[in-house]
């Protein structure tokens, strides 16, 4: 499993909500006939602006304008996808959260709704519905989130077949608060599954210096929620030192897990927990409903987070992440928006009993111009002609031969002053993202990230690499095992060329395929 890890995390902590908080008393209801009306000529300018912004991805999904991070409640109900999401409807930065809402009949295109919670006046949500789940009890959808300030769990449930209208439960909050004589550094994020006649729900805590914790409770009429015992608990994933007059951060010090996701893998179970910047995977045994812990990892890097998976009709386990920016808060607040959803991804069993974590096929229908190679051999770097651009899908699988290092670059300018670098290294084994070279712009992150133990370097064995493409978004995946996401905002519009490189030898291509990726919209507000 991998585990090697950096503690900075990029960008607005999703947390720091009281001292960052901005007010929401502006676009309100934001389905697209508001967008383009509600504020006259401001919102069809900034409506303009976005459409023409080359950084605004074409196939991932993201509201029409302003700030989103966590994805929530993800449901499949009646033949649609629900997908819904923390969004700010007044800024390009975190603020007062709601939960934007989005449809989709396959997955990948995208209707945007009317927003489906927002805080309610002197209620216990009344400074933001943060991050929750959605499930059906008695053929009735509900959802459930946490409530702040405090932090208090809180339901709501829809009699409309499309899920465009919630009413919150009277009774809010459902939990009031955490355990008596607990003393926890958050209270958030509950998740909710079925077992016999009983719902549990996890709910994301910690404790100073003692680590993450996930509670569980349990309940029978979904009103009066009884709490057990710690479902899972462990140490920080990441040693991590303060530096002097550093504010003490629950997340960054691993003292507090957040977004819990827990589900049966195989004859296992798998814990999802976002801490110290990336979202962490824990594989291990369930019995008397108390998890534990035999190996663990990283899904991603540290620009995805607050994964959430749900089961679809196909009984896939389908997991969204939030991909964070890779530039200033100045920049993104500029732009008019932050913050991306990722692709979706299929988990299942893999080999040892570890988490396979592949892209879900239903992206080839966004496939266009196809463009095909195979028998290749590459000992320095070649440049593939007559193909580039900022949105597509590369499928390569390599034959590492003698290569010390091997890959593949992107959005790279015809003098290589700007490109993308995705390594394989021999010796680490290691998946390397290099955006150091990626802008010009000194507001953006320039940067490596690497993912340990990515590939096998077998005799006889290839090495794949899955790798999506879509303006300032990068998503890779090697061997159906290792994923990375990176973000990138070239300076040059004519960054865009594809190059193949090998270091310290030679590289066999046994085959590549680069695909020419059709937007979701015409006019990058991705309905």
């Amino acid at each position: 499993m991998r585990t090697a890890r950096s503690t900075k995390t990029l960008g607005i902590d999703r947390r720091d909500f009281l001292t960052g908080a901005v007010g929401c008393a502006g676009l309100g209801i934001l389905t697209r006939h508001a967008f383009h009306t509600a504020q006259g000529g401001s919102v069809r300018a900034l409506a303009e602006r976005l459409a023409d912004d080359p950084n605004r991805p074409r196939y991932h999904f993201l509201p029409p304008a302003h700030w989103m991070n966590d994805p929530n409640g993800p449901i499949y109900w009646q033949g649609t996808y629900h997908l819904f999401y923390q969004f700010n409807p007044s800024a390009a930065v975190w603020g007062e959260m709601h939960w934007g809402h989005a449809t989709s009949v396959d997955l990948i295109h995208w209707k945007h709704q009317p927003i489906a919670l927002a805080p309610t006046p002197d209620g216990p949500d009344k400074d933001g519905c943060f991050s929750g789940s959605a499930f059906v009890h008695n053929q009735t959808p509900h959802l459930i989130y946490t409530g702040v300030s405090p932090e208090t769990q809180c339901m709501a449930l829809s009699d409309d077949p499309q899920l465009l209208t919630w009413r919150k439960f009277k009774g809010n909050p459902v939990v009031p608060a955490p355990p008596t004589g607990l003393h926890v550094t958050g209270f958030r994020d509950p998740s909710i599954w079925k077992e016999g006649n009983d719902w549990l729900m996890s709910i994301g805590a910690g404790v100073r210096g003692g680590g993450g914790r996930v509670l569980l409770y349990t309940t029978r009429d979904l009103h009066h929620w009884r709490y057990n015992h710690t479902l899972a608990e462990g140490p920080p994933f990441v040693a991590y030192e303060p530096k002097p007059g550093e504010k003490y951060d629950a997340v960054r010090a691993g003292d507090m897990w957040e977004c819990p996701d827990f589900f049966p893998v195989g004859d296992r179970h798998a814990l999802l927990v976002s801490t110290q910047g990336g979202v962490a995977q824990m594989i291990g045994r369930y019995r008397d409903r108390k998890f534990k812990c035999e190996q663990q990892g990283w899904v991603d890097g540290d620009l995805y987070y607050a994964a959430k998976s749900f089961v679809d009709a196909q009984n896939r386990r389908v997991l969204w992440g939030w991909i964070r920016e890779g530039r200033s808060e100045a920049a993104y607040s500029a732009a008019g928006w932050a913050g991306v959803m990722s692709v979706p991804r299929v988990m299942m069993p893999g080999d040892g009993g570890a988490l396979d974590i592949k892209p879900a096929p239903e992206i080839a229908i966004l496939r266009g111009q196809p463009h095909h190679w195979s028998e290749l051999e590459v000992s320095s770097e070649k440049v593939l002609p007559a193909v580039g651009g900022d949105g597509l899908e590369i499928e390569i699988e390599f034959e590492p031969g003698s290569a010390e290092g091997f890959g593949v670059k992107v959005r790279r300018s015809r003098d290589s002053t700007e490109e993308t670098g995705i390594s394989c290294l021999r010796r680490s084994r290691a998946l390397v993202l290099d955006t150091r070279r990626s802008s010009r712009n000194p507001e953006d992150f320039h940067r490596v990230q690497k993912m340990p133990e990515s590939f096998q370097f077998s005799k006889g064995r290839t090495e794949k690499l899955s790798i999506f493409l879509d303006c300032s978004v990068i998503e890779i995946f090697a061997n159906g095992r290792s994923c990375l996401t990176g973000r990138i905002y070239p300076s040059g519009t004519e960054s865009l060329g594809v190059a193949l490189f090998a270091k310290g030898g030679a590289v066999g291509v046994k085959s590549l395929d680069i695909f020419e990726m059709n937007p979701i919209s015409h006019d990058r507000l991705t309905t």
